[in-house]
């Protein structure tokens, strides 16, 4: 009640003074010649009239400034948009893929910039980098748009991690990133892109105190308006994953709409944007849906928080936070420590029937215990090769890698590549004698006698609950790293290396989230642990590979090296 009274009477002497204004300014104005009146001050009714109307009805703004010829049209559900945006204290706007929900955000920051002498508006996204290309590439969309807008544009700059747009009001529009090194700065409204990915902890210890200081007014009185919607912060982002922090502010959101307290959320599906002719036809919509896996679809296309149940395998939140590494590996240059880790698939799904390899890297601290293992690569093998051939294949990556150990899971289909790798083996294309493979953990006998130990036979069905404690313990410590999250909008298709370091070990990570998220744990009457897909169209192979790999490396490579000073210091002890 106390604060409602502050800001009735904070809105009282704010409406006092701006009437105090205007009639000084009116009694200043009727005293001159006429002839000394300009024609801003003949209309300065009108100009307060059309600012107004500006900040209430951007779509319309917008109509008055649409090209003759060309440009755009803007649809019903684009205006609504556009009219929440500008109209509520914040907005949760969740969009699938080509819905133009960036460029709708980035065109009300423009409006709202003009409209508000002196505003500081800002994009973030995961990177500086990530927000400069989506400013940058949807800035020059509007101006092609709305050429009359490039009048109230002073100067715009744009560098890879970097990007400014600065009107001649002086209002600003530039960049952040969804990270730690954004504490400190102020900005008097932010717009977080891709909010789905974003980490509650960072939002509310860097993001989240950005927009504490409201803007104030241009002239001599200078004050806070109470009636501007200070402090605001909007998210946008295509739907992510169920028990999320993300998901559970999304719902919260949904909530204060309801009972009325200046937030509002927003979504739709593929299909409203089909239904006005945007993005991808209904028939290559569903052509896409046979071939991308259900959870994938639905948070891409369908609309849908997708993903984790009760009784999910790992917690998403933690499973999120390890997606830290910013670059694959595709050899081993430093020569570090890598195992690598195989499964063969037992898909019957011949567009995910493929066989995983695991590219582990293990970082040690000085004692020898394990600090972390990062999967710096995952690589697919398709099952239309035969044992053979995938075996090569292996040795192929076990060379490029210079791994040490190559764990392989011998139950079923797994031990006929087992019997191959112990064989010797010429690559077809190059010649090179790929050699021969012995196994660390068996007796079964290589083809040639004295062949280094590599294969470490993984009995994936007797030990399965180890593993699987195994997996949920590196996940929960945090010592198990993964790529990060990615979104590689426009790349060459041509330029084969960019896809092979920067595309396609991304995807594959992204892949191997859904396969965890797809997995539930199940206690078994024994007591020992399992594990049971929640859907069957989404396959496992990527998240076996990885927890065999972690399996034998905290089983085996786990190992303490002490110094005699550490043992005698034991011994006083």
């Amino acid at each position: 009640m106390a604060s409602r009274k502050n800001f009735q009477s904070d809105n009282a002497k704010y409406t006092k003074n701006r009437g105090d204004n205007n009639s000084a300014f009116n009694n200043t104005v009727s005293a001159r010649s006429e002839d000394s009146i300009t024609s801003f001050e003949k209309n300065l009714e009108k100009y307060i009239d059309l600012v107004s109307f500006i900040r209430w009805y951007p779509d319309r703004f917008l109509d008055m400034i649409h090209p003759l010829e060309g440009g755009i049209t803007l649809h019903y559900d684009q205006r609504v948009f556009l009219r929440s945006v500008v109209r509520f204290t914040s907005i949760y706007g969740v969009f699938v893929r080509a819905w133009s929900k960036t460029f709708l955000e980035v065109l009300a920051m423009c409006i709202v910039a003009i409209a508000f002498p002196g505003i500081s508006l800002c994009l973030t996204a995961q990177t500086k980098e990530a927000a400069a290309k989506l400013l940058k590439d949807k800035y020059n969309e509007v101006i092609r748009h709305y050429p009359m807008m490039k009048n109230e544009i002073f100067d715009s700059h744009f560098q890879q991690n970097d990007a400014d747009i600065i009107f001649t009001n002086g209002s600003v529009i530039n960049i952040l990133a969804n990270s730690q090194t954004s504490k400190g700065q102020r900005r008097t409204r932010i717009s977080i892109e891709e909010a789905a990915l974003l980490d509650d902890v960072v939002f509310q210890d860097a993001l989240k105190p950005i927009p504490e200081m409201g803007r104030y007014t241009v002239g001599k009185l200078g004050v806070m308006n109470p009636e501007e919607l200070n402090q605001k912060i909007d998210f946008f982002s295509t739907p992510g994953y169920r028990g999320t922090t993300e998901f559970s502010r999304c719902l919260n959101m949904a909530e204060n709409m309801a009972t009325l307290n200046g937030e509002i959320v927003l979504g739709a599906d593929w299909m409203l944007g089909c239904w006005y002719g945007r993005g991808s036809t209904k028939s290559q919509i569903l052509s896409k849906k046979k071939d991308m896996s259900p959870i994938s679809f639905s948070m891409n296309y369908g609309g849908k928080w997708a993903g984790t149940v009760d009784g999910a395998l790992v917690e998403i939140n933690k499973l999120l936070k390890l997606r830290t590494l910013k670059e694959s590996m595709l050899e081993n240059k430093n020569n570090s420590e890598i195992i690598l880790s195989v499964d063969v698939a037992r898909s019957e799904k011949a567009s995910n029937n493929q066989s995983s390899i695991s590219v582990l890297r293990i970082e040690r601290n000085q004692f020898g215990r394990i600090r972390n293992v990062q999967e710096v690569n995952i690589i697919n093998m398709s099952n239309s090769l035969n044992f053979k051939d995938q075996a090569i294949e292996v040795k192929r990556t076990k060379n490029i890698y210079r791994a040490k150990v190559i764990c392989v899971d011998v139950n079923g289909l797994g031990a006929g590549l087992r019997d191959e790798l112990l064989q010797e083996h010429y690559d077809p294309i190059t010649g090179e004698n790929l050699g021969c493979y012995d196994t660390i953990n068996s007796d079964v006998k290589p083809e040639i006698e004295d062949s280094p130990k590599i294969i470490y036979e993984i009995m994936a069905q007797g030990i399965n609950s180890d593993i699987i404690v195994n997996f949920i313990d590196m996940v929960g410590s945090g010592k198990l790293q993964l790529l990060e999250k990615r979104v590689n909008a426009n790349y060459d298709v041509e330029d084969f290396n960019f896809i092979k370091s920067d595309v396609v070990p991304f995807m594959n990570t992204d892949i191997l989230i859904e396969e965890i998220a797809n997995l539930k744990l199940e206690v078994l009457q024994s007591g020992k642990l399992s594990i049971k897909q929640v859907t069957k169209r989404i396959d496992k192979d990527k998240y076996a590979s990885l927890a065999y790999g972690l399996y034998y490396i905290k089983m085996f490579e786990d190992n303490i090296y002490e110094t005699e000073e550490e043992e005698i210091m034991l011994f006083i002890d």
